[in-house]
């Protein structure tokens, strides 16, 4: 590791996220810009209503159904490319595996606010999210495809549990939203090519405006318990596996479904 991987690896230790500015060249941006985009309107074609109500997201880019395999190969390289392994490794220095990639982009419905949550919520009882913050967690790789607004996050939280505040809100207890601010909120502005690493269970919210696009890349480490999380089209097939440069990632997700199978 590096002497700036062990300054990044401290940071994200400490405070549950970090920031690398310009990290993508101009050249690597429009590349990746352009196989997401597509991605992004065939998948807003077939689901129109639900885009036009209620979404915020997507998942599962890297699959079959939106994108053919010369985009799909494309994601893969970038995702396993020199540049994105090596803060995979920051975080996770043995054995990191792919879980999924996601979307976020800004809601069509204009009365939908931005909300303060932890991922392990959608999973976990208040006792269950305890226990998850305490283990082995999912990160988030963001990648904003325009200048946005960013994330607010509450640093500290991936190795804490809410004080009252941020309880009733995340929870929407006693009169408080989700959407209400947090005093300890951090907002972290984002340009096109910035790399934002995070803890998926600290607390947080992204920020909605301006021309939010940004592509997530979830990864987790082989000894926590997520095999049953990844989504087996969105790993690449046999083929495509033999032709990457660096198919670690996949490979050690790949092999973590195969042990849940048996």
């Amino acid at each position: 590791m590096t002497e700036k991987q062990s300054q990044l690896n401290r940071q994200y230790n400490e405070l549950g996220y970090f920031v690398v500015n310009d990290y993508f060249t101009q050249q690597e941006l429009v590349a990746l810009r352009d196989v997401v985009l597509k991605f992004h309107d065939a998948w807003i074609a077939d689901n129109n209503t639900f885009y036009r109500e209620e979404a915020f997201n997507s998942s599962v880019i890297t699959g079959p159904q939106y994108l053919n395999d010369i985009d799909r190969m494309a994601l893969f390289n970038f995702i396993s490319s020199t540049k994105i392994m090596a803060m995979v490794k920051t975080v996770i220095p043995d054995t990191p595996a792919f879980m999924n990639t996601q979307l976020f982009f800004n809601p069509v419905n204009p009365n939908q606010k931005d909300f303060w949550h932890r991922d392990c919520q959608y999973d976990h009882d208040l006792d269950g999210q305890k226990m998850a913050i305490n283990n082995t967690q999912v990160v988030h790789l963001r990648v904003p495809l325009f200048d946005e607004l960013g994330m607010e996050l509450v640093p500290g939280t991936h190795q804490r549990w809410d004080n009252e505040e941020e309880l009733n809100v995340r929870e929407e207890i006693k009169g408080s939203k989700s959407s209400d601010p947090l005093s300890l909120g951090k907002k972290i502005p984002l340009s096109a090519g910035d790399l934002l690493v995070f803890s998926a269970d600290m607390i947080h919210r992204g920020l909605y405006g301006l021309d939010r696009l940004a592509l997530d890349i979830l990864v987790f480490d082989t000894k926590a318990d997520f095999a049953d999380y990844i989504d087996e089209q969105c790993l690449p097939s046999t083929k495509m596996m033999n032709e990457l440069k660096n198919p670690s990632l996949f490979l050690n997700s790949q092999a973590l479904k195969l042990q849940l199978s048996r």
